[in-house]
């Protein structure tokens, strides 16, 4: 880091999989991390990665859907951390399903965790960072941004996260404020073993089949998003904004 303060990152889904690769990432890279999760126990492994490795980490339980539980938990992450100046917005679920199969239910569960969370999790930590004169916000778009076959809802929610990001970025660059996107392809995390399940494959055959079709010949693991999510919260990141890193191992059309 090219500054002696420590900068505190915010990391939303980080129980598991992408967020939990993320906030030890972070952390092995000088950040205090809040690790929130809607189940602030099940952050446990992660926060215990974190401090083994002689890092700085807590747990916060929050429904990054829910205004009220998003602003208690950045006053909190303030009150035992510091003011959060990076945040990653990885919170996300999935409730896949073909369009005439799908609930409203199924559609406003994906879009309030997807697009409202990122939304008010932005929304309480700008001004932190506006104060700080800094800002990182990172946003987990995906691949299937571009469409895929059952997922509506999610497609339609990263979609809407790159124009959200966009739009973050326009507004809080002259405040020392980034905001990118990462959009991971297919990534090794329960997210895509559900889906595995969900098309009635094995996930070992499932992750085969995948790599087949990635110019790369394998599939990406959760440190491949981690190392790109670094890069944008980096301090030498400051004049990248408003971009979307697709993170697939090759192209997309």
């Amino acid at each position: 880091m090219s500054t002696t303060e420590q900068r505190v990152a915010i990391v939303t889904g980080a129980a598991r999989g992408i967020g939990a690769a993320t906030a030890v990432r972070l952390a092995a890279e000088g950040r205090a991390v809040a690790v929130l999760d809607l189940d602030e126990a099940a952050c446990k492994d992660t926060v215990e990665t974190i401090t083994a490795a002689g890092g700085t980490a807590v747990a916060i339980g929050c429904d990054v859907s829910d205004s009220a539980q998003v602003e208690a938990a950045v006053e909190r992450v303030v009150s035992l951390l510091g003011a959060p100046t990076i945040l990653v917005n990885n919170a996300g679920v999935l409730r896949d399903n073909l369009l005439f199969k799908m609930s409203d239910t199924d559609w406003d569960t994906v879009m309030n965790v997807h697009l409202r969370g990122a939304f008010l999790m932005s929304k309480a930590c700008q001004k932190h960072m506006v104060a700080a004169k800094f800002g990182r916000i990172v946003s987990l778009s995906s691949s299937s941004a571009l469409g895929n076959r059952g997922q509506a809802n999610y497609s339609a929610a990263k979609a809407g996260l790159q124009g959200f990001t966009k739009t973050l970025a326009i507004e809080l660059g002259k405040f020392g404020i980034t905001a990118n996107a990462v959009a991971p392809g297919f990534i090794v995390t329960e997210m895509t073993a559900h889906t595995a399940a969900r098309v009635g494959m094995d996930f070992e055959d499932f992750q085969a089949a995948a790599a087949t079709q990635i110019p790369v010949q394998r599939v990406g693991r959760p440190d491949d998003v981690a190392n790109a999510i670094a890069f944008f919260t980096g301090e030498a990141a400051g004049f990248v904004s408003g971009q979307v890193m697709y993170v697939a191992g090759g192209p997309l059309s």
